[in-house]
């Protein structure tokens, strides 16, 4: 009885512990049920607040376009705008001279301006005969594109065959040659050229190509002129840059040390030393021998210049910005002290692609021969007589 009593007891022990962990079981159960609701209902609330979201970004993206093709439209006016009022402030210049602070009898001014003029023409003489210098540049035509951002592109100056040369890059050996410009710009490529390889390799873009010679610069353990004869394909001399201690003639065109150049007058080398190293040098150079005859220390900055010239034994010396904007012929220098850059007018580029890294002068045509990114420009030059300033 007594054993009974006890299992009774046990029975009953073991029913409550099992209602107790059910009960526990079912509430732990509700719980879990409750936080699952609660997620998905958080879950459902990102998923709509991402929605809108991203409707949002959407729109606003949208309208960001609109706004950008709204600012790119006014710019391009803006851009419009400018080169008008800079064509118009350019004529204007040439139309319209300084006037004077002060009133001054006109026997006077014009007696003193005569004395100049006797004193710059008996300088000239001793150099040259040579009179022009750039009053304008009236057009500007597209060849076409072939090659990299940096090269050079010339005719023969004094060869008179009419043949075009292109010499792609800033080191390298070949030189491709058209036999016109007519070929040069229908060619598809280099397709009608004809490949010609140099000795040596040259160093930048300031090469020269001068009564069937080709001038280019060596770099070597000293920079060298080098003289290479495009008949018989040989070199026929070599000289060392009397200059010592170089460093690149402009500072956005770092590869050029020596850029060679021809005019009226012959063989010029525009470069720079670390003896004057703000600055822009001149030399003069007989294209025979290769001797340098003199030597001239401008006053036109090497800061922001991409590129030169010389036209009559004047330098002009181009500008631009480190971001490729509007190239202008900012400073001159001429070597017979009958141009100054208060008398030469301030030329602008039309626009173009990037900067300049070479500007080679053809004196026969009056044309510039540009290598701009990659692209062949012409630009027509108009000229004036210096001591009609």
């Amino acid at each position: 009885m007594r054993a009974l009593v006890v299992l009774v007891t046990l029975a009953c022990f073991a029913g409550a512990q099992h209602q107790a962990l059910i009960d526990y079981l079912e509430r732990r159960l509700l719980a879990i049920e409750d936080r699952i609701s609660l997620w998905h209902e958080q879950t459902s609330r990102y998923t709509s607040e991402l929605r809108e979201l991203k409707q949002q970004m959407v729109s606003q993206l949208e309208n960001l376009d609109k706004e950008k093709e709204a600012l790119r439209t006014n710019l391009e006016s803006v851009g419009t705008r400018v080169d008008r009022v800079e064509r118009e402030m350019d004529y204007l210049e040439t139309q319209n001279g300084a006037q004077p602070c002060v009133d001054v009898d006109d026997k006077l001014v014009e007696q003193q301006l005569t004395q100049v003029k006797e004193k710059n023409k008996a300088k000239y003489s001793k150099l040259s005969d040579c009179k022009d210098m750039i009053s304008s540049i009236k057009a500007m035509k597209i060849l076409k594109r072939l090659g990299g951002p940096k090269g050079m592109w010339t005719k023969d100056v004094k060869g008179g065959s009419g043949k075009v040369y292109i010499l792609n890059g800033t080191d390298d050996d070949t030189i491709h040659e058209f036999a016109s410009v007519q070929d040069f710009s229908s060619s598809l490529g280099t397709s009608l050229a004809n490949l010609l390889r140099l000795p040596s390799t040259w160093k930048g873009t300031g090469h020269v190509i001068y009564n069937n010679h080709v001038y280019y610069v060596k770099e070597a353990e000293q920079l060298m002129v080098v003289k290479y004869d495009l008949r018989n394909g040989s070199v026929v001399d070599s000289a060392v840059f009397l200059a010592e201690d170089h460093v690149p003639v402009y500072s956005l065109t770092p590869e050029t040390v020596i850029d060679l150049a021809v005019d009226e007058e012959g063989l010029w080398a525009i470069y720079a030393t670390q003896q004057n190293e703000r600055y822009i040098s001149l030399a003069k150079m007989d294209a025979s021998t290769l001797d340098i005859e003199q030597m001239w220390d401008s006053t036109c900055p090497r800061e922001n210049a991409e590129a030169a010239f010389v036209i009559c034994g004047t330098l002009y010396v181009v500008y631009n910005t480190k971001q490729p904007g509007r190239s202008r012929i900012q400073c001159v220098f001429d070597v017979n002290d009958m141009v100054t850059n208060d008398d030469a007018p301030l030329v602008y580029f039309p626009k173009r692609y990037g900067a300049h890294s070479s500007l080679k002068y053809n004196p026969q045509e009056q044309l510039l021969y540009a290598w701009d990114d990659g692209y062949q420009i012409l630009y027509k030059l108009v000229m004036k007589t210096k001591l009609e300033i």
